[in-house]
C-alpha cells in the first residue's frame, strides 16, 4: 500500500485543526501543497507585492521542507492573482526562489482570495527525486 498522509509544518497545527485542511498531503513520493498566501509572521498581508510574494515562496519552501522535499522538486504550480498587473513581481519572486528546471505553471486571474487583501495564492505539486 502507498504511504499517504497530511503534512503539517510546525506552527500550522491550528490551521489544520480549525479549518480542517492540510497545508500539504503526501501520497507516495508526490506532495500536493494547498494554497500558500504570503502573510508575514503576524498573519498580515505585507504592504508591497514584492514582500508578499517573497513570503509566499518562503512559506512554500517551509511546507515542502516539512515533507522532506524542496522547491527543486516542484513539477507543477498554479497561481491565483487578484490583479494580473502584479504578475511581474510574482515572476521576480519565483525566479529568486526557484532555479531551473522551471515547473509547469498556470496563472489564473480571480476577484478575491480567502485572506482579505491578499494579492496571490500559490498551490503546487512536487515529486520527490
Amino acid at each position: 500500500m502507498t504511504e499517504r498522509g497530511p503534512i503539517i509544518p510546525v506552527g500550522q497545527e491550528r490551521t489544520y485543526e480549525r479549518f480542517k485542511f492540510a497545508p500539504a498531503f503526501k501520497v507516495g513520493n508526490t506532495i500536493y501543497v494547498s494554497g500558500v498566501i504570503g502573510t508575514d509572521a503576524s498573519g498580515a498581508i505585507p504592504e508591497t507585492p514584492e514582500q508578499e510574494f517573497a513570503n509566499t515562496f518562503a512559506g512554500l519552501a517551509a511546507t515542502l521542507d516539512a515533507a522532506g522535499s524542496g522547491l527543486g522538486d516542484v513539477v507543477e504550480m498554479t497561481s491565483f492573482h487578484c490583479d494580473m498587473t502584479d504578475l511581474r513581481a510574482f515572476i521576480a519572486a519565483k525566479t529568486t526562489a526557484m532555479s531551473e528546471p522551471h515547473p509547469a505553471w498556470t496563472a489564473i486571474g480571480c476577484t478575491e482570495l480567502a485572506i482579505p487583501g491578499a494579492r496571490a495564492e500559490l498551490k503546487v505539486t512536487a515529486v520527490l527525486q
